[in-house]
């Protein structure tokens, strides 16, 4: 009897002890039909992946270590679905990767391959970080709202929620003897109360792109490579009863930029060197949700870039509209239909920049203004 006790006992306890801890297999597979109006003065038709969300798999886990602390730790990887490629420069697990501590009183700090203050907080704000994804970003995604860039090598520290709000940061270390060669930090916060959400952010990186071990890889990471980067946001989203209204501001500068991984044509000057490029970000977007299987979405961007070169300097600025439906057939599946138009004005810099390019797009267009459509079915797992 005896034996009998102290193996129930036994067995209570490491039934106990498991339901403290937890794994979780998720995903998220997204696949559609595109098509382009102009792509280097031809049309496209095409099979591509991952606009709204990325395709990926993952696994994500905590274990309670008691007294409310516990570990915790999350391995995510993307992938192209049309032929099974790895995705975010051929890394196994290229979206996240990270091992870290959560505590309910102090927050939650965690290290590895992760996602800035930017996309942390002010993505949330705009149509591409929230519903709408990868073809309604900002020109180039200049400011990283569509997680155009992870973080290397990682600090970050989020904090619990103080009655609406929250704040963290990110330090990302360069990982050489040049200690502030590659290396990234950032900041942000956010307030949430009822329907209504305000959010703020700023991150600085010196040399990103600069090589593979930084914080910004040159290996599927920089949109655009450069002595430095600096990006600050903000925005605003209120939703009342089905309709969600937002606004969202964006300040993107780089230094002595050398390219960028968007287009196939060159950003650089015919003559003289660039300085610098800077890109200001207006985005008013609304969502409407007519019944809850189906909800409308719109977006309206103007974008004033400052061309900055020995040559000369140019203004050109970019005007982009994003219209959405998407309808949920499941919990877990849903159709979706976009359309993504821009057209390029102002003054011309002479580079691959006074061409429009939608981003997703399969390059960029012959002349001002291209148009991309798209039809897509998401799967959720």
């Amino acid at each position: 009897m005896k034996r009998i006790i102290t193996a129930a006992v036994l067995a209570t306890l490491g039934a106990s002890a498991y339901a403290q801890n937890s794994v979780t297999l998720y995903g998220v597979i997204d696949e559609g039909f595109n098509f382009t109006n102009n792509v280097g003065g031809k049309k496209v038709y095409e099979m591509a992946d991952g606009f709204v969300q990325g395709s990926r798999w993952g696994l994500k886990g905590s274990e309670d270590l008691g007294g409310g602390l516990k570990a915790v730790f999350q391995l995510e990887n993307g992938f192209n679905l049309n032929n099974g490629a790895l995705r975010q420069g051929s890394r196994e697990f290229g979206r996240q990767a990270y091992v870290g501590l959560a505590s309910d009183k102090f927050g939650t700090v965690t290290l590895g391959r992760q996602y800035d203050s930017m996309v942390d907080y002010v993505a949330q704000t705009t149509a591409n970080g929230n519903w709408a994804g990868y073809l309604f970003s900002h020109p180039y995604d200049n400011d990283n709202t569509d997680n155009s860039f992870r973080v290397d090598n990682t600090v970050k520290y989020a904090s619990p929620s103080f009655a609406g709000l929250q704040f963290g940061g990110t330090y990302s270390f360069s990982n050489a003897t040049n200690f502030a060669a590659n290396r990234q930090y950032s900041f942000g916060g956010q307030y949430a109360n009822g329907g209504l959400l305000v959010a703020a952010a700023y991150l600085q990186a010196n040399n990103p792109g600069a090589g593979s071990g930084g914080a910004i890889s040159s290996t599927g990471d920089s949109n655009f490579p450069a002595a430095l980067l600096r990006i600050l946001g903000a925005g605003v989203n209120y939703t009342f009863g089905p309709a969600t209204v937002g606004f969202a501001y964006t300040n993107s500068y780089m230094k002595q930029p050398t390219g960028t991984e968007y287009v196939s044509g060159s950003i650089l000057p015919a003559v003289g060197t660039l300085s610098s490029l800077r890109f200001q970000n207006f985005e008013l977007n609304g969502k409407y949700q007519i019944s809850p299987a189906l909800f409308v979405g719109a977006m309206y961007t103007y974008t004033r870039a400052s061309f900055n070169a020995t040559s000369g300097s140019a203004h050109p600025n970019y005007q982009q509209v994003g219209l959405m439906a998407d309808y949920n057939l499941s919990k877990r599946t849903d159709v979706y239909v976009q359309g993504g138009y821009q057209h390029v004005g102002g003054g011309k810099t002479g580079t691959a920049l006074d061409l429009a390019y939608v981003p997703g797009a399969d390059d960029a267009s012959s002349n001002r203004s291209q148009l991309v459509t798209r039809v897509a079915l998401r799967h959720k797992f």
